[in-house]
């Protein structure tokens, strides 16, 4: 099994010889699923944590009959000496980004581990369904952190945050929401000043000086579909977007995050459109890449089509009308993208055509 699904573990932060944290790797996520069963695992490469010898052992369909539809998680001491080891210990499904996501996030207080291989954790760590309709396995990789504290006397657990599952409680319960807006024929409830905080646009037409504009309930927003309005509220909350993020739904959301000014929200829209470009979406992406400035997604659409065949292919697909129509102006880099280098005087001719 090791030769055919492996979990590589590699120390990313220290805080004392007592705390740290590990990033695992499962290269083989599919591989893994196919060779084994319900029950069955496959460990991790020990790491050391308090001066004892730790691995995580990984079951690919859970590790019992109640957890079939889970993957399930659990750390495990390897040392001789691991008697009455104190230890509490949090996993955490990481984004492109290395980022813990906080909905794959569990932390488990502080546990007595009476010997070696009395291991402790999630039997439901993460449903593998939801997991596998999200981002977050990639080239059939699925990466987790592991951050393990040896506890050496009595010591207070402090646990993750928790603020985003309050703001988002706040948002769904609409508790003191002072105010409703009017989406695509839905109704959504919020607070002044959670969407001021979070947007610059809000605040200035909320806080500033075209307060009174809004001052009416409900307020109207117009060229928004209502699923979006309400993710682009989601985030606001809880800085978390759906866990099924389709392109389709990025690309509104990146319109919608460039119009209230959301930073971390468009960087995000714009990765997943970057990584998610085809000859159905491109000539859509690139449109919409053009309008609105958006360079990183603009370059990535070129590069695409700077090969011959993804180009033919975006000629006959649903988009390209509307970019020939909508976006004429890209044409310039387009072409210039194909011509061959010794051509460059042709280039410059072309990139001074629609100036």
């Amino acid at each position: 099994m090791a030769e055919e699904c492996k979990i590589s573990a590699a120390m990313v932060s220290e805080e004392r010889s007592y705390a740290r944290s590990y990033v695992l790797k499962v290269d083989g996520y599919s591989r893994a699923k196919a060779l084994l069963k319900n029950g069955e695992d496959v460990a991790s490469t020990p790491f050391s944590v308090g001066g004892h010898d730790w691995a995580v052992r990984y079951y690919p369909y859970g590790n019992d009959d109640d957890s079939t539809d889970f993957i399930s998680l659990y750390l495990e001491p390897k040392s001789a000496d691991a008697e009455d080891v104190k230890a509490k210990f949090t996993f955490s499904v990481l984004d492109e980004d290395g980022e813990p996501v906080p909905s794959y996030s569990c932390t488990h207080p502080i546990h007595t581990f009476s010997s070696k291989g009395d291991n402790w954790g999630y039997p439901n760590f993460v449903k593998k369904a939801d997991l596998e309709a999200s981002v977050h396995i990639r080239d059939d990789c699925l990466t987790i952190r592991c951050d393990v504290t040896v506890i050496h006397g009595e010591e207070t657990t402090v646990p993750l945050t928790d603020l985003h599952q309050h703001l988002g409680d706040l948002l769904n319960n609409k508790d003191a929401a002072d105010l409703t807006f009017q989406v695509g024929g839905q109704s959504f409830s919020a607070h002044r000043c959670v969407l001021a905080a979070r947007s610059s646009v809000f605040k200035a037409e909320l806080l500033g000086t075209m307060e009174e504009s809004y001052a009416a309930s409900p307020i109207e927003i117009r060229d928004m579909e209502a699923d979006v309005f309400k993710s682009l509220l989601h985030f606001i909350y809880t800085d978390t977007v759906p866990p099924v993020l389709d392109v389709v739904m990025a690309g509104h959301l990146l319109v919608a995050a460039d119009r209230y000014n959301i930073g971390r929200l468009k960087m995000i829209c714009e990765k997943k459109l970057c990584s998610h470009i085809d000859s159905g979406m491109v000539a859509t992406s690139l449109a919409l890449a053009e309008q609105h400035g958006f360079h990183a997604l603009k370059k990535a659409c070129l590069k695409y089509l700077a090969s011959p065949s993804n180009l033919e292919a975006m000629m006959v697909s649903d988009g390209y009308e509307h970019l020939k129509s909508s976006c004429p102006s890209v044409f310039k880099d387009l072409v210039a993208g194909i011509l061959p280098a010794e051509l460059k005087a042709a280039k410059d001719i072309i990139m001074t055509m629609w100036k």
